[in-house]
């Protein structure tokens, strides 16, 4: 190995020591997902942690604990079995720019993904390639927002062929990884 590559090496081994314990899960937003041991609800949870992903890291986890308590602290079930009533339970939530027509339009758009694509994981397996996420996020946006939905919406999920880095999606997909 030479000089560079043991330099490499070095400093991601120091990475995982400082990242990869318990202490740096609880004030991050990959705690959240980590609440889950269901596949689907880590995947919700991540992807919607991942969504609200700018900002203050503590109002992040904040209000991604939020979004996960009102599902019922059980976000695939909420997802596939929601009702009118239940989804009114999300007005008045706020992050940022993301809000409660954003989050209930999550909820219906993923509840289609699992009713009609076999989930999410399906998804981006489907589309990714052996070097790059980039069509797997092109059409997971695709198919996310296949259904009606408001067009103030689409701004939540980046597209890498609109020449954005779909840094939350990728977020997501990362999060996503080290919780399952």
């Amino acid at each position: 190995m030479n000089k560079i590559s043991q330099d490499i090496k070095s400093f991601l081994d120091e990475k995982v020591v400082e990242y990869n314990r318990p202490s740096f899960i609880e004030p991050d937003p990959i705690s959240i997902p980590h609440q889950f041991s269901l596949k689907e609800d880590v995947e919700i949870a991540g992807f919607l942690a991942a969504t609200i992903g700018w900002g203050n890291r503590k109002m992040i986890v904040k209000n991604a604990n939020r979004m996960v308590q009102l599902m019922g602290n059980s976000p695939y079930d909420f997802i596939m079995d929601h009702d009118d009533v239940q989804l009114n339970r999300l007005n008045g939530f706020v992050h940022r720019t993301f809000n409660a027509e954003d989050f209930k339009y999550f909820i219906k758009g993923l509840q289609n993904i699992y009713e009609n694509h076999d989930g999410m994981e399906t998804v981006f397996e489907k589309y990714q390639t052996n070097n790059s996420m980039q069509p797997a996020i092109h059409e997971f946006k695709k198919v996310f927002f296949s259904i009606d939905h408001p067009h103030r919406t689409q701004k939540h999920v980046s597209d890498p062929y609109k020449k954005s880095a779909a840094k939350n999606i990728n977020m997501f997909n990362r999060l996503n990884k080290v919780a399952a």
